[in-house]
């Protein structure tokens, strides 16, 4: 048991220091709007690390190198996809959301379509806020499925007590800190992760006889292509175009991202994130793909679960106790997801949910105990789903990934630039998209014999139900005539 306590130690001292910076962060909260949003006022700093921790789950280190590792280099365009749809994200929809969530008194997505579209019936915030807390649950619990297997790969811990561990401390720091301690536990993680990410895959190339040429021959072995483009078949190209769309479309909808821009305090400081973020994202990235690419000939052998390959390449590189530092970068990726979503989640129940069916007039500490109440049940909630563990991490992500895209994304680009649409629109447009994502993996084979990712048909029939609705219902409703 001596490595066991070895890596146990580093574990130990990294949630002790996710505590104190809870404590050091936390203010005394008075209203929802400061535990949802920190009533605006993060540094671009802040924002934009804590943004793209926020977007970087446990499949930056898991799934994404197994990706590499089996597929070889063509699935690097899953980066490219992810790359291209945060930078939109940052040119078109940051600093225009930042400004009109303000500019509707919104702390929350659904809030702000319905009074963007000025939706008295209440129909447009209950459905996105359901639809929210539907993909936003399925999201946390593959998180926490992630973090279960790295207890029990790396103590043989039991997976459910490795999971319990980890939600107690996500929920403790949540649950009291809220926005702003959310955010700066992000802001720490997403520069240990970085480091950490950076330094696996250069050991491990160092330690190969050969350097680069064994990675050559192993892929050669293997019949692993290191081409970016295959071959310059019709198949090839549809499926590089297929990665990049399924990942980078999805930037525009996601709760737990978007909601990081309308927390800073200067819309004109949104540029200044934009180039700290990208820049963390690339090296991110470039850095995950290296420790799929390196483990081609690290583990020619193979792996028999592929989605640990960093864990495992750690765990034979470095001494127990350097290791279990190194390691915890996995857990930061995890959990500064997770306690962001959840987050979100908490503010869907307060502000979308129980103030407007339950108590229009609640006062602000009642609101902030519900926000904090949401943020208790979702996790508890996340938790039961994730000891099914029955899925793999890549298709969990995924599927959270895209039913969010799908229903948000484009709802959140035609609130922003379109002044035509309207009400009826939105509303169609969050229950195709919500649909279709969560169903077509199911159709798809009545279509087309290709496999198209969800994100694909949901996104864009989505907006063009928006469009089409729109226009249908144009004379049923007084047009937004507010330029934004």
């Amino acid at each position: 048991m001596i490595m066991d306590i070895n890596l146990l130690l580093p574990f130990a001292a990294y949630f002790c220091v996710l505590l104190a910076i809870g404590l050091f962060s936390h203010h005394r909260q008075t209203s929802a709007a400061d535990f949802i949003v920190g009533n605006r006022s993060l540094n671009f700093w802040v924002t934009a690390l804590s943004a793209h921790a926020s977007d970087m789950s446990s499949w930056l280190f898991m799934a994404f190198p197994a990706a590499i590792y089996i597929g070889g280099l063509s699935q690097a365009w899953i980066a490219f996809g992810l790359i291209l749809g945060m930078l939109m994200n940052w040119q078109f929809v940051a600093k225009k959301l930042r400004m009109s969530t303000e500019k509707y008194d919104s702390y929350t997505l659904s809030t702000f379509f319905e009074k963007r579209f000025n939706d008295n019936t209440g129909i447009l915030r209950v459905l996105t806020a359901i639809v929210a807390l539907f993909f936003l649950t399925c999201y946390v619990s593959a998180g926490l499925i992630a973090m279960g297997g790295i207890f029990e790969s790396m103590f043989g811990i039991n997976f459910y007590v490795g999971l319990t561990i980890a939600s107690v401390v996500i929920l403790i720091y949540t649950f009291f800190g809220g926005f702003i301690t959310v955010a700066w536990t992000d802001l720490f993680q997403a520069l240990f992760l970085l480091c950490m990410i950076v330094i696996v895959p250069i050991a491990a190339y160092f330690t190969l006889e050969n350097g680069f040429s064994s990675i050559l021959a192993a892929a050669e072995a293997k019949k692993i292509s290191l081409d970016l483009i295959p071959d310059m078949s019709f198949d090839s190209f549809l499926a590089i175009i297929f990665l990049t769309l399924s990942w980078g479309l999805g930037y525009f909808g996601q709760p737990h991202i978007v909601t990081k821009f309308m927390g800073i305090n200067n819309a004109e400081n949104m540029k200044k994130s934009k180039y700290v973020g990208m820049i963390w994202q690339m090296t991110a990235l470039s850095a995950a793909a290296a420790v799929g690419f390196v483990a081609i000939a690290y583990y020619g052998q193979g792996l028999e679960n592929p989605e640990r390959v960093f864990i495992e390449m750690v765990k034979s590189l470095f001494h127990p106790l350097a290791a279990g530092f190194i390691l915890c970068g996995l857990l930061a990726a995890s959990m500064s997801t997770i306690d962001s979503q959840i987050l979100v989640c908490g503010s869907v129940c307060s502000e979308d949910l129980y103030k407007h069916i339950f108590r229009k007039h609640a006062s602000p500490l009642e609101l902030l105990a519900v926000s904090r109440l949401g943020v208790f049940l979702v996790s508890a909630i996340s938790l039961f789903f994730a000891l099914s563990k029955n899925s793999s991490i890549q298709e969990a992500v995924l599927y959270a990934w895209s039913g969010l895209g799908c229903a948000f994304g484009p709802l959140v680009l035609m609130s922003l630039y379109s002044k035509s649409a309207n009400k009826y629109g939105a509303i169609a447009g969050v229950l195709v998209g919500g649909m279709v994502a969560g169903i077509w993996d199911e159709i798809n084979v009545y279509f087309t014999d290709l496999a198209i990712p969800a994100m694909i048909p949901g996104f864009f029939l989505s907006l063009l139900s928006i469009y089409a609705v729109s226009k249908m219902t144009r004379g049923s409703t007084c047009q937004i005539e507010r330029s934004l």
